[in-house]
């Protein structure tokens, strides 16, 4: 069953669902301008919407691999490429190149973004993965401040911004794809996927990162140890971008591009206008449409996200080395924990991804910026007490309103933009808020901590300003959920389904 097929190609051979199809589709043919046609209705494969979910998440999950290995190796790296001055001093400094990569995020999201809605989201993913592997890869190989010197950091520096580049692409153009494929009843669902992709990637690393530390010590990490991770970027980049390849683009594309390539013609302006994104000038034009006709909903999406990536970066990507430069705890420990939190929040994200096709995005989104905010104080308090059982519960407190974002977002951000700009809108609004917002978190944190005499609640206070900023966000957004994508015909999984569409949005024939 094709996954781009239309209602007109599925009708049921039964006699008695066919005449019922022919009489609807009869009503819709007398009206004069009818908004519903059997054209209009993707009907979508299920098989072929999990192929996509799955090459999409796995692709995220290595994507996410390749830049957790960083987070989890702060410490170590801080001591290989920054050996001068104090803990502190080496640690900043680990952290602002792990910042570094935020900078050209945007710079990537505004090249790939309108790439990928001018020539295709698979071929765009297919490259970004490249190049993560890439980069990811040869940090790897660079010798350590001790060996070259100055040379070192540089390196660091100029492969961090390849990764960050390359990832600019990343978010923006696989919750499109999942978006793109799913049917509308089923893109929460579907989509928590995505971030279940993440988790895995954050999983994976961190678990990696623990089995090092507990059997090579912390000796031979700083000495070799701490480049194995980064080493198996390149095999894994591999079998991400044999996944891409193998998928067909989204239906949704594939109807945008019918509809350029095969709209009707009659003069010249019409025929560039036509063919206008295959033109040099296309990524361009893109931009200004963008930048242009999308400003409200572009200052929409960088608020949702840089509230949401403040959050997901605190617990993620800043508490282990919040466990163990500032309250002392061992580094395993502090791995273990987030390992622990992690997997817990894996088994839920799926559950989460059908509450919020049931209830709507926003109930969701509001649910978990309203815990952060409350729950900010008290969970720090709990990690604070120092004891085990303390700091689970403190981490449990935040994991369960992270992952009611986690569990969301990629289903609603897709939905903030039209089909045509879709790509190049989100790519350009997430990167922008992770960059200003998201990936400097660990840095803030660590500066503020040090400017506030090691006060250990300013993670809270940070954390509480930024859940503030997204209530405000989520309450000015418009539902989404069980809708379709603004410039893309509805997508159902049942011949059912789209029959009851017809139905509900046709008028009984009078004869």
């Amino acid at each position: 069953m094709a996954n781009g097929s239309t209602a007109a190609e599925h009708v049921s051979e039964d006699k008695e669902a066919l005449r019922r199809h022919r009489v609807l589709f009869r009503a819709i043919a007398r009206r004069k301008n009818p908004k519903l046609r059997r054209t209009d209705i993707t009907i979508t494969d299920e098989k072929v919407v999990k192929r996509a979910v799955k090459a999409a998440a796995l692709g995220n999950a290595m994507e996410w691999f390749d830049f957790g290995i960083y987070s989890y190796l702060a410490v170590t790296i801080g001591k290989v490429f920054f050996p001068g001055g104090s803990d502190t001093t080496s640690l900043l400094s680990s952290f602002a190149t792990f910042a570094v990569a935020f900078l050209v995020r945007p710079l990537g999201g505004a090249y790939f973004g309108p790439l990928g809605d001018r020539i295709g989201r698979k071929k765009v993913l297919a490259l970004t993965m490249i190049m993560m592997a890439l980069g990811t890869l040869c940090i790897g190989l660079i010798p350590s401040y001790a060996a070259i010197g100055f040379w070192s950091p540089t390196l660091l520096i100029l492969f961090r911004l390849v990764q960050g580049f390359s990832t600019g692409g990343e978010y923006g153009g696989a919750s499109t794809f999942i978006a793109e494929y799913a049917p509308d009843k089923k893109r929460g669902y579907f989509g928590s996927f995505l971030e279940m992709g993440t988790l895995i990637g954050y999983t994976g690393a961190a678990g990696i990162v623990l089995l090092l530390n507990t059997f090579l010590g912390s000796e031979a990490m700083s000495s070799w140890g701490w480049r194995l991770p980064f080493l198996i970027a390149g095999p894994l980049g591999l079998v991400g971008l044999y996944l891409r390849v193998k998928l067909d683009e989204t239906p949704a594309f594939q109807k945008l591009e019918a509809s350029q390539t095969h709209s009707a013609t009659g003069s010249v302006v019409e025929a560039e206008s036509e063919f206008s994104h295959l033109s040099e000038n296309a990524p361009k034009k893109k931009l200004s449409e963008i930048f242009a006709q999308q400003w409200p909903t572009l200052i929409l999406c960088i608020a949702l996200v840089g509230a949401y990536n403040i959050t997901d970066y605190m617990l993620l990507s800043y508490m282990p080395t919040y466990l163990t430069e500032t309250l002392k705890y061992k580094e395993s420990h502090g791995l273990l924990i987030l390992l622990g939190t992690m997997i817990v929040l894996m088994c839920i994200l799926s559950t989460i991804g059908k509450l919020n096709d049931r209830y709507g995005r926003k109930p969701l989104l509001m649910t978990g910026m309203l815990g952060f905010f409350i729950t900010a104080i008290p969970a720090f308090l709990l990690v604070k007490q120092g004891s085990m059982a303390a700091v689970i519960a403190g981490m449990a407190l935040l994991g369960l309103c992270l992952v009611c974002l986690l569990g969301t977002m990629s289903a609603a951000l897709p939905a903030l933009f039209p089909t045509n700009v879709r790509y190049g809108s989100l790519s350009i609004g997430y990167n922008l808020a992770v960059s200003l917002f998201g990936g400097t978190t660990p840095l803030v944190i660590t500066a503020l901590m040090d400017a506030f005499d090691k006060n250990v609640m300013i993670p809270a206070y940070y954390t509480m300003g930024a859940a503030l900023v997204g209530v405000i966000a989520v309450a000015c957004m418009k539902e989404t959920a069980q809708q379709p994508l603004e410039g893309s015909p509805p997508s159902v999984a049942t011949r059912e389904e789209a029959v009851e569409l017809i139905e509900a949005q046709t008028p009984e024939p009078r004869f």
